[in-house]
């Protein structure tokens, strides 16, 4: 096996993580109450309705830098300000339901797009900002712990 074949396994696996990540964590996610949703998950943290605002966030924005890494020798994206993103966008006030299918179903285009990245893009340099040099395919596969990570904190993913 090639190191094309391996690579091109290696997003489809991450495709498929990524939907069946969605799909539990969506069921959960449909539980939550909208007045828990109101309460920052940590003292002095988020909401949960902030940490879904920043989840969606965090799609759209590797959502162009996947598409653009696959389409450029290099990429170069503007650096990400997490906390006047969240400010800005006020998901506060948004419904939940609307947010979490928003994240669902956009998540699920991910998967998509990650299944069908080109293995032979999977190198391509890219920076984030400020940020250390990383691959396309590190971008994707850091993609799932950013997202694991904070579904943890909304009490929508197992914390093992």
């Amino acid at each position: 096996m090639d190191a094309i074949d391996t690579a091109g396994e290696r997003v489809e696996q991450l495709s498929k993580q990524l939907l069946r990540l969605v799909e539990a964590a969506e069921t959960r996610l449909r539980r939550i109450d909208e007045a828990e949703t109101l309460t920052p998950t940590l003292p002095g943290g988020w909401s949960r309705k902030q940490v879904m605002g920043h989840l969606i966030d965090s799609a759209s924005n590797n959502h162009q830098r996947f598409v653009r890494a696959a389409l450029q020798p290099s990429l170069e994206f503007p650096g990400y300000d997490q906390s006047e993103n969240v400010r800005v966008q006020v998901p506060q006030d948004a419904d939940w339901s609307l947010l979490v299918s928003l994240w669902a179903t956009y998540n699920r285009y991910l998967a998509h797009i990650i299944a069908h990245l080109p293995a032979s893009k999977l190198g391509t340099v890219c920076r984030i900002g400020s940020g250390e040099a990383v691959t396309l395919g590190f971008l994707a596969s850091d993609y799932l712990t950013h997202l694991v990570h904070h579904l943890r904190q909304v009490g929508a993913a197992d914390s093992n």
